[in-house]
């Protein structure tokens, strides 16, 4: 096996065009989720089809899942992938706090601190990318958090109404809320340290 170290004369890969990103799988699961955003707040504050809704949340999981699994398989990870991904995740997580709080599914102090979480993490990329910053880097904590929401917000779904299955349900939803709701929000908290260590890193340069 050969250890030649490789030539630093060589030109770097070339990335391909965003466009061209976009038609790889992963990519087009992600683009497919996004659609889905809009479509998603239709049917809960629109016709209020909680069952049809609970189905574009619950592909909208699945495919969280796959478009990673396929682009680590296809090895198609793109800059274009690593932005779409959380961007999906972020958006749903941000409907179905604002969907769910209209339809008084869960109360507003359990949404406004999640609300106030994404607002502060605006402000740091803002202000990272003024300063030639890249965003603060995905933690397993903000991962984990954004896993046991997405499992949340469909056991909320299923809570309303009198049936059986709503009885089940309640207790385990209220219970990944509150588990994915700490998680999310010491996610941000460590968010925010890495953008001040970041800023304050510059300013001793």
């Amino acid at each position: 096996m050969s250890t030649a170290a490789p030539d630093p004369a060589a030109p770097a890969p070339v990335e391909p065009s965003l466009l061209r990103q976009a038609f790889n799988v992963p990519n087009m699961l992600s683009l497919v989720r996004l659609a889905g955003v809009p479509v998603f707040l239709w049917l809960l504050l629109g016709p209020k089809e909680d069952g049809w809704a609970l189905a574009v949340l619950v592909f909208s999981a699945l495919t969280d899942w796959l478009d990673g699994k396929l682009a680590r398989w296809l090895n198609q990870m793109s800059r274009l992938g690593q932005l779409l991904d959380p961007a999906a995740d972020r958006l749903y997580i941000l409907a179905t706090l604002v969907a769910f709080l209209l339809r008084e599914i869960i109360p507003w102090w359990v949404v406004v601190p999640l609300l106030v979480r994404e607002a502060v993490l605006g402000v740091c990329v803002l202000t990272l990318r003024r300063r030639g910053f890249a965003p603060p880097e995905v933690t397993y904590i903000g991962k984990g958090a954004t896993f046991v929401l997405m499992y949340a917000f469909p056991l909320l779904l299923l809570t309303q109404g009198g049936s059986d299955v709503a009885a089940v349900a309640r207790p385990i939803g209220y219970a990944f809320t509150i588990w994915g709701g700490v998680l999310y929000l010491w996610s941000g908290v460590l968010y925010v340290v890495q953008a001040r260590n970041a800023l304050r890193g510059a300013a001793d340069d």
